[in-house]
Parts: structure tokens; C-alpha cells; sequence
């Protein structure tokens, strides 16, 4: 069944989206074939549009079904490949994970404006705008609570590593870009994301592409 996966992505380096469900399908050890589309190239829009009328990444083939938007893709997995734990199974758990995960998907706008992904750089730590410093903090609630409340004696948002951990990855790689100020049990969860080998698998593939798009450079 998972034989005819494919996964279309852009850039490593600056596509969040794109990590999603990338991160989620190697640590599950789900396998699938890798396409890449470079962002901003004059055929990226139109080597997308053959994958997907949305035009945007990721895009998940599974023979004959595509599904696009992370959030979406990562829900068809859980369903098709049932056999992974993909959520939280206690129930109240399991309610709350997939709520931040739409919270993630949804909001955090000023966030994604002012520090766009970049694996490729680390800047040193700034005063950011009041909507930003707000969206940072909620971001760092959002884990503090999950880990209270669900967290146990695991490294993760629920203890084990979830959707809702592969939803909030390129967060994490932007506050260590951007060197954003956390508290102990932010930081120790963030590092926990980090040191997965597929996210460390991740990282080291983004430092070899060739690709430098000069849009995602230094904050204004």
C-alpha cells in the first residue's frame, strides 16, 4: 500500500509546510517517493500546478488520490496507515492535540510574516513587534500546557511523538534561527524535536541544496 506514495515538497531549507508531513511519514517510517520544486524558480508555479490545482506544497500522491495542505495530508495518513500511532490514543488527549494542530495550521500569522524558516542561517536575538512577542508567547503556552497536562515521562507535547509535534517543527527551527529567548521546558522540548534522526536528517539535506531564495534573508 505505502509503495505509491509520493510527497511533493519545495525547498528544505524554507518550506515549513513542506516539513510537516515530510518529518511525520520518516519517523514513522512510512515509505514514500520524494519530488522537489524549487520556490521561486520561473517553472515553480507551473511544476505545481501539474501536481495540484492549489499551486502550493506539500502534495501527497497515494496512487490514484491527492491530498494537499499539511494538516490534511497528516490526517489521511493516520487513517491509511492505522497501524502507527499518529495521535494521542487517550481520548481527552488525543481531542486536545488535534486542537493546537489546527491552531498551528490556522493562526501565528505575524509569526510566519516576520521570521520566515531558514535552516541555512541564525541571527542574533532582536526586539520584535508587539503582535510577533505575542504570538511567541502563545506558541510557548501551547507546549507548557501540553506538556503539563499530557507530557509525562516523554520528550514530547504528548509523550511519544505525534502529529501535533510535526506541526509545530518549523516553529522550533525558527525560534533557534532567530534565536528566540525559551524557558527551560520550552527549550528541552525543542531540543527533543531537533535531535530526531529524521529531523536531523532534515537539516542536513537542506545544507547541501543549492538553492538561495534572498526573500527569506535577514529580518528587517
Amino acid at each position: 500500500m505505502a509503495t505509491d506514495l509520493t510527497l511533493v515538497i519545495a525547498n528544505k531549507t524554507y518550506s515549513s509546510w513542506s516539513l510537516r508531513p515530510w518529518l511525520a511519514m520518516t519517523h514513522f517510517d512510512v515509505p514514500f517517493k520524494e519530488i522537489v520544486v524549487p520556490l521561486h524558480q520561473g517553472a515553480t508555479s507551473a511544476k505545481i500546478l501539474t501536481h495540484s490545482p492549489a499551486g502550493k506544497v506539500p502534495i501527497l500522491h497515494h496512487g490514484d488520490i491527492t491530498v494537499w495542505e499539511s494538516l490534511a495530508i497528516l490526517e489521511y495518513l493516520a487513517e491509511s496507515f492505522y497501524d502507527r500511532v499518529w495521535w494521542p490514543t487517550d481520548p481527552h488527549a488525543k481531542a486536545h492535540a488535534r486542537t493546537i494542530a489546527a491552531e498551528m495550521h490556522a493562526g501565528f500569522g505575524a509569526l510566519r510574516q516576520a521570521m520566515p524558516m531558514n535552516l541555512g542561517m541564525v541571527y542574533p536575538a532582536r526586539t520584535w513587534a508587539e503582535d510577533v512577542t505575542k504570538d511567541i508567547g502563545r506558541v510557548q503556552e501551547i507546549w507548557r500546557d501540553a506538556r503539563d497536562r499530557f507530557g509525562g515521562k516523554g520528550d514530547f507535547l504528548f509523550g511519544a511523538f505525534t502529529i501535533s509535534d510535526a506541526m509545530y517543527a518549523p516553529v522550533i527551527t525558527r525560534f533557534k534561527t532567530y534565536a528566540i529567548d525559551m524557558d527551560e521546558a520550552c527549550a528541552a522540548y525543542a531540543d527533543a524535536v531537533l535531535a530526531l534522526p529524521a529531523m536531523k536528517k532534515w537539516t542536513a539535506e537542506a545544507v547541501e541544496e543549492p538553492w538561495v531564495i534572498d526573500k527569506y534573508g535577514p529580518p528587517d
